[in-house]
């Protein structure tokens, strides 16, 4: 629909809001530690391409679909953007820092670290933390950083959460048998939190798990297993999700992610004290329409666990059997001590939601404070192909026209605008799926950035429940879902086949 006073009066008041200055910028997987992807200053409008770069060098596809996970920019206080690059066709990163207003390349450092045994290529996941110390993966289980990112020039470093200097002592043991196989977390206080898998003897012994980095270098870590009160039997865990990014608690005391016994196999979401890594709480994960089944947890996925303004605790799974509920999976939804299951979203593979103030929707009539932005495919392989986005009420329920399941209640929903054209023979509503993991949220403007697999760029108003600004990035491709991004100047930041791409006014 064409609203041009509605553009004009967004353009307006997003220059007048991009003046303000940014507490917290895009440091992390969907912004912050708690994932909400909330952005602290308006987006410009999606006028034109401003800047484009590739984030991998040698794209693998897979006949017309490129699976594979690319990490979002980071963006510092100062408007440098930190690309996570692969530069090879089975993995090698780099990082590059360009110009936000221009694109051009401030440094590149690369970096040794190689991926842990996958089948959809994991993310080479970063984290920016409130010192602006840019932290990156690296071999054997270590971190690399880069101070000053912002300047040509900066001190590097690497640390090991369990002491550089037994890495150092049997380099070639730890680079062949342990792997970061999360993004980075950094906390408040500058603490790293990652998943990392094990393969192999070393020395000191380790075993698959969780781990924390001190900026001085100072490390710990708890395995997988202890972290989940050590079950045993057919879900004996072995490890932390692939790409399940940790997540902090508002007060930064709680660290939660899930763990599981290996790929597509059931598991836990679990709960440790950010200090100690001591467990606190765990809750083994069901499948909504048959709760006696154990949810399925892939590693091919990107879902990380959401912390809601509330401390409510949010996570995406795939059903029992994994192609349950039309391969949609669910969004389980906890209270912050995952003892109470509340109730669940019909979709979850995948995906992260983002977190929408409810006063950002004028339609909606409930009593939530907050609501979630969640990706809603129903995909056209055994549903109705009408691919959506969706504003749920976490805390209101509706049946699910598809499951009959009692999932949230869905506030605005909103169908991909373009046909799929392999579906529409005997599909003849289907649409392009939306590509994303995590969505940016814009509260200055009431909308989010959304990223099509038709190869545009969308703003959704909330307000209107209508898609302004489009703009075509790529010809459009099947592929992995991706993340959207708002920097300090109010760039959008989206990424499509294989391109990341800078968008303003």
């Amino acid at each position: 629909m064409n609203l041009p006073g509605i553009v004009l009066c967004l353009i307006g008041f997003a220059a007048t809001l991009r003046a303000q200055s940014v507490a917290l910028p895009w440091s992390g997987h969907a912004h912050d530690p708690q994932h909400t992807a909330v952005s602290r200053v308006a987006s410009q409008p999606l006028n034109r391409i401003k800047w484009q770069a590739p984030v991998d060098l040698a794209p693998q596809y897979s006949g017309s679909y490129l699976l594979i996970h690319y990490g979002p920019p980071l963006i510092t206080r100062q408007n440098t953007v930190l690309l996570p690059v692969k530069t090879g066709a089975a993995g090698g990163y780099k990082v590059e820092a360009r110009d936000g207003g221009d694109g051009s390349v401030k440094w590149s450092l690369t970096s040794d670290y190689s991926l842990p045994a996958h089948n959809w290529k994991p993310t080479f996941g970063m984290a920016l933390t409130p010192r602006n110390r840019l932290c990156f993966p690296a071999a054997g289980g270590t971190v690399r950083y880069r101070d000053t990112p912002d300047a040509a020039a900066g001190a590097t470093g690497q640390i090991a959460f369990y002491g550089l200097a037994n890495y150092l002592a049997d380099t070639t043991a730890f680079d062949a048998n342990v792997k970061i196989n999360t993004p980075i977390t950094s906390d408040r206080y500058g603490n790293l939190y990652f998943g990392f898998v094990v393969d192999g003897a070393t020395t000191p012994a380790l075993q698959s798990g969780l781990a924390r980095l001190a900026e001085d270098g100072t490390g710990s870590w708890i395995s997988a297993s202890a972290a989940a009160g050590n079950p045993t039997g057919l879900l004996a865990v072995s490890k932390v999700v692939h790409d399940c990014a940790p997540a902090l608690s508002n007060d930064h005391r709680i660290v939660y992610f899930a763990v599981s016994a290996g790929n597509f196999t059931g598991g836990y979401l679990v709960a440790v004290d950010s200090r100690t890594l001591a467990p606190l709480a765990n809750v083994r994960l069901k499948d909504v329409m048959n709760p006696a089944n154990d949810a399925s947890l892939p590693d091919d996925g990107t879902a990380s666990p959401l912390v809601g303004p509330d401390g409510d605790v949010y996570f995406g799974v795939t059903g029992s059997p994994f192609y349950a509920n039309n391969y949609r999976g669910w969004l389980l939804h906890f209270d912050g001590m995952l003892a109470t299951q509340k109730p669940s979203g019909a979709f979850g593979w995948d995906s992260t939601p983002s977190v929408v103030k409810s006063s950002l929707v004028p339609s909606y009539a409930g009593m939530s404070k907050y609501l979630l932005l969640s990706k809603y495919n129903h995909y056209a392989n055994n549903g109705d192909g009408i691919n959506k986005v969706a504003v749920l009420d976490p805390n209101d329920t509706q049946t699910d026209v598809y499951s009959g399941a009692t999932v949230m209640k869905e506030v605005i929903t909103r169908a991909g605008p373009t046909p799929d054209h392999v579906w529409i023979a005997t599909h003849p509503n289907a649409v392009r799926e939306w590509c994303l993991n995590t969505i940016a949220v814009d509260p200055f403007t009431k909308s989010a950035i959304v990223n099509n697999e038709d190869g545009k760029v969308y703003r959704w108003d909330f307000a209107t429940n209508t898609l302004l600004q489009p703009l075509t990035l790529t010809a459009g491709l099947g592929q992995a879902y991706t993340p959207t991004v708002i920097g300090v100047d109010g760039t959008v930041y989206a990424i499509s086949n294989a391109t990341i791409f800078a968008i303003g006014e």
